[in-house]
Parts: structure tokens; sequence; C-alpha cells
């Protein structure tokens, strides 16, 4: 019974005035969606527009120059004329009042043996010799006259004395050039020459004496190197002494 009762009212209510409540209802609902749905579209809108808008927006560098002005280049002015050469000055010219020149009469002038004695090696660079020194074969390229340890050694020819030095191997040597194209070095000197770079001597004047500091020669008897060279190549001694 109350449920056929239940069923009765709710029907009468709807209806009646209950229609009325549950259209009005509806109508709200389905209004509240529609404006949601409008709000949501102007929205979405509004940050499209934004956003293109940012897209769209050029930024600017503005570069401040500062207010220093930059220093005047110097211009160099330039001849109209190439200026004169230089006239180059001969070696010849500069050699001139330094070194003395000699002539061809040297050839002509007497020459000395440097020291008196038996020649212990010849001069041979053609073929090699055994050497008793340094236990090897190998050429030779001045003879070695045996005499006593410090004995006095004499230029051979008029020259000047152009180098002194502890070659090592052959010890302490004076270098006489001749100035006409020879030189003679005269090694296993003693250690203290009695002359100097740039004297002028002649032949048969001291020079040295006979010593022992050429290590590639120590195994001789004590001796004088003597060496001598046309244009820098090695020539026979003995072509120059007297016989």
């Amino acid at each position: 019974m109350n449920s056929k009762n239940s069923g009765r009212g709710l029907e009468g209510f709807l209806m009646g005035k209950g229609f009325y409540i549950v259209l009005f209802l509806c109508a709200a609902v389905i209004g509240l969606s529609a404006w949601m749905m409008t709000a949501g579209n102007e929205t979405m809108e509004d940050l499209t527009s934004s956003d293109v808008s940012l897209n769209n927006r050029r930024v600017e560098t503005v570069l401040i120059t500062p207010d220093v002005q930059a220093p005047a280049l110097e211009v160099m002015a330039v001849p109209s004329e190439a200026p004169a050469p230089i006239e180059p000055v001969l070696k010849e010219e500069q050699e001139e009042e330094t070194v003395p020149v000699w002539n061809e009469t040297i050839a002509e002038e007497e020459t000395f043996w440097p020291v008196e004695g038996e020649l212990e090696r010849l001069h041979d660079v053609d073929r090699l010799h055994y050497d008793v020194t340094l236990r090897d074969w190998r050429t030779h390229e001045g003879v070695d006259i045996l005499a006593p340890l410090g004995e006095t050694v004499h230029a051979a020819m008029s020259g000047v004395v152009q180098e002194i030095e502890d070659s090592g191997l052959y010890g302490t040597e004076v270098v006489i050039d001749h100035g006409d194209g020879t030189a003679a070095v005269y090694a296993n000197l003693a250690s203290m020459p009695a002359v100097s770079v740039g004297d002028r001597v002649s032949a048969g004047d001291v020079i040295g004496a006979v010593g022992t500091t050429a290590l590639c020669e120590i195994g001789q008897g004590t001796h004088l190197h003597f060496a001598m060279y046309l244009d820098g190549t090695s020539v026979d001694p003995l072509d120059y002494l007297p016989v």
C-alpha cells in the first residue's frame, strides 16, 4: 500500500508544478554549459593572440658608440724619386789597411827548413798508412820532422800569422799565410808560441818550439808536424822546402 501511494504522489508531482521545476533545472544546466564553453574559447583565443604577438615582436640591439676619436694615421711621404743605390765596398778595400798585401816575390825569397832532423813520416793523401798512435790506417797531410823536445821552430817562408789554436788532435798550431794562396801549418808545438795573430814574420824567424801536444801522434818520437796548403788543398811540403 505504501509503495503504491508513493508512486501516485510522484506522478502527481510531475504532472503538476514539479514538471516546470525540472524543466527550469535542465535549462539552467544547458545554459551554464554553453557559458563555460564560450568563456573557454575566448580564453584560448586570448592566449593564442598573446603568443603570436610575442613571436612577432622584434628585438632591437642598440649600439652606443663611445665618444672617442680614433688616432689619426701618420701618412708617410713617398719620395718622388728613388734614392741613389749604395755603392758596395769591395772586400779588398776593407782589408787593404789591416792585412798586408804580399806580392809574387815571396816565391823568390829564401826558404828555410823549420827544424833540422830526419823525416819520420812523409806526406801522402792518396794511400793509407798505418798509424802507430791511433792503431788504424789513414792518410797524412804533412811531414813529421824528428827533433828534440824544445827545439826552436823557424818560419819556413815570410807571411802573416793568421791563426793560433789548440786543435786537440794536432795540439798547438800556428798557421802562417804567405799571401800567394799558400799557407803553412806548424803543429805539435809547445803550448806557448813565440808569435801572435797578425804578426808579420820573415823566413827564418822563430815562431815556437817543438812540443808534445799532438794527441794523434804522441806514439811517435818528438817531432814537428809541418803541412802546406794551396788554396785550401793539401800539398807536399817538400815541394816548397830547399833541397
